[in-house]
C-alpha cells in the first residue's frame, strides 16, 4: 500500500483548502481499497456451508478495514514528518502562524450585539441578548439551588462541515465547548450592580478547527457590541503538538481539524492580555514535559496578543 500510494497521498496532502484536500485523499483511497478488494473477490474459493460464505465476507470486511487503516497511519506519517523535516504545515504555514483574521459587528440589526468572526476556515456568528433580572437561569445543582445571569450557548449546525443531518439538541461536545467559552468570559463580565443578565449564542457557520475560541473571540465583540462594559476583551487560540521519534517536537498554533486529528495534542488557551482565564487539553502523547508546556503557553500568549 505504502508503494501504491505514498506519492500520491503525499502529493493531496499539499491541497492547502480543507475540502478540496478530503476529496483527493477519498479518491486515492477509494481506488486502493477497490484494487484490493477486487483482487479478493476474484480470487477462486469453494464455499460449501453457510460458515463459508461468512467466513468470506467477514474476510471482505477485514481487508477493507486493514487497508484504510493503514492509509490512514501513512496520510498521518506524511503530514507530521512535513512538520519535523521543514517546519510546514498542510496549508503552507509556519509553526507559529496564525491563520487569516477577519471580524466585523452589527452585520445584522436585530441583536442587541452581533459579531462574525472568521480565522481561516473557522466562523463563527455571535449574538448577545441583554434581559433584566426575571431573566436569570436558575440552577438546582447538587451542591443547592443557585443562578446564572451569564450565559454563553455553543451551537454547531451539521451545515457547518459540509453534513446533512437532522437537528437535535445540543450533544456532550457543544455543552463542553459552550461552558469552556463560558469560563473564559466570564471573570471579565461585570457583576456587582450591573443591572442585565447577559446571553450569547455561538453559532458556527463553518468549521476547520477550534470553533470554540473563535466563539471565545466573537463573543467579546458581540458583548462589546452590546454595550456590556468588559473588564478586558478575550482572545482565545488551539495550540497543537507534533513529536519525533528521537525527542523533537513542533509546537504549532491556531490549529486546522487535520492537525488536531493527526497530531498529538489539542491545547486550548483563553485569556486577556493580562493572563489566562481558562485552559482545555486533549493529549495523545506520553512525552508532555513541563518544558513543552511552558513553551506552548508561551507561543499561545504571543498567538492571543496577535489576535
Amino acid at each position: 500500500i505504502r508503494g501504491k500510494a505514498e506519492a500520491r497521498l503525499s502529493e493531496a496532502y499539499q491541497i492547502k483548502e480543507k475540502f478540496a484536500r478530503a476529496k483527493g485523499v477519498k479518491v486515492i483511497e477509494k481506488e486502493i481499497v477497490k484494487e484490493y478488494v477486487d483482487e479478493y473477490t476474484k480470487a477462486p474459493v469453494e464455499i460449501k456451508s453457510l460458515g463459508d460464505y461468512e467466513s468470506r465476507a467477514n474476510g471482505l470486511k477485514s481487508l477493507t478495514r486493514n487497508a484504510k487503516d493503514i492509509l490512514h497511519d501513512l496520510g498521518a506519517e506524511i503530514v507530521r514528518e512535513r512538520v519535523m523535516a521543514s517546519n510546514e504545515r498542510i496549508d503552507g504555514r509556519g509553526p507559529s502562524d496564525i491563520r487569516q483574521i477577519a471580524s466585523d459587528v452589527r452585520v445584522v440589526p436585530r441583536p442587541h450585539g452581533v459579531a462574525l468572526f472568521t480565522r481561516g476556515e473557522t466562523q463563527a456568528m455571535v449574538t448577545t441578548t441583554l434581559g433584566s433580572g426575571f431573566d436569570e437561569q436558575t440552577i438546582d445543582g447538587m451542591g443547592g439551588r443557585f443562578k446564572k445571569t451569564f450565559m454563553l450557548h455553543y451551537n454547531f449546525p451539521s451545515y457547518s462541515v459540509g453534513e446533512c443531518r437532522r437537528i437535535m439538541c445540543p450533544g456532550r461536545r457543544e455543552i463542553g465547548h459552550g461552558a469552556l467559552a463560558r469560563r473564559a468570559l466570564i471573570p471579565m463580565v461585570p457583576t456587582e450592580d450591573y443591572p442585565y443578565v447577559v446571553r450569547v449564542v455561538s453559532d458556527i457557520t463553518e468549521s476547520n478547527g477550534s470553533s470554540s475560541m473563535a466563539s471565545v473571540c466573537g463573543a467579546s465583540l458581540a458583548m462589546m457590541d452590546a454595550g456590556v462594559p468588559l473588564k478586558a476583551p478575550v482572545a482565545g487560540i488551539a495550540m497543537g503538538l507534533i513529536t519525533g521519534t528521537d525527542g523533537e517536537y513542533a509546537i504549532l498554533s491556531d490549529i486546522q481539524g487535520l492537525e488536531d486529528f493527526l497530531g498529538d495534542m489539542d491545547f486550548k488557551v483563553a485569556g486577556t492580555s493580562e493572563g489566562v482565564n481558562a485552559l482545555q487539553m486533549d493529549v495523545k502523547t506520553q512525552f508532555l514535559t513541563p518544558a513543552v508546556l511552558k513553551e506552548a503557553l508561551e507561543q499561545a500568549r504571543q498567538g492571543r496578543m496577535h489576535i
